[in-house]
């Protein structure tokens, strides 16, 4: 169990970890992906789609302002997020409490999937045991003489 956990940490740990290659390359589109609009539509700040947005066009103005000054995508990402909290990020970070965000949810489907394991294997096993207790005994000598004796008795 540790090792699985470990390894989902790693898997994390290297799925969130910078590329270095195009790291100057970030486009204002990446930028208000990874931020929420503030308006209250669940929706990011790319796809919210109210006309006049009171905070999706402010959002939009400082993302190109921030990109235009060359800044890289983390260091924008940063600054919202000391600006307006991790609430404005469209996904939970990866480190911290933000973690079992990541994790939690594939405990739960293993767990999920070994409990339903081990009552497929008490299942069979109940079954199979009951299957093997309902087989008939074979009578023993007598036994089959007080049947054969009750039966004559009824024929009489």
């Amino acid at each position: 169990m540790r090792r699985a956990g470990l390894a989902l940490v790693l898997f994390f740990a290297w799925a969130g970890a910078p590329s270095g290659v195009g790291a100057a390359a970030v486009t204002t589109k990446e930028i208000e992906e990874a931020l929420t609009c503030q308006c209250g539509c669940g929706l990011t700040v790319h796809s919210c789609n109210h006309l006049q947005c009171g905070s999706g066009i402010p959002l939009k103005q400082e993302v190109l302002t921030l990109v235009s000054q060359g800044l890289g995508r983390d260091e924008i990402l940063l600054h919202f997020r000391d600006k307006y909290g991790e609430k404005i990020l469209s996904a939970p970070t990866v480190e911290g409490f933000n973690l079992t965000a990541w994790i939690v949810p594939f405990v739960m489907l293993a767990a999920g999937g070994a409990l339903v394991a081990i009552t497929l294997v008490r299942w069979r096993a109940t079954r199979e045991a009951s299957a093997s207790e309902a087989a008939p005994r074979p009578l023993s000598e007598t036994d089959r003489r007080r049947v054969e004796a009750e039966l004559a008795k009824e024929e009489s």
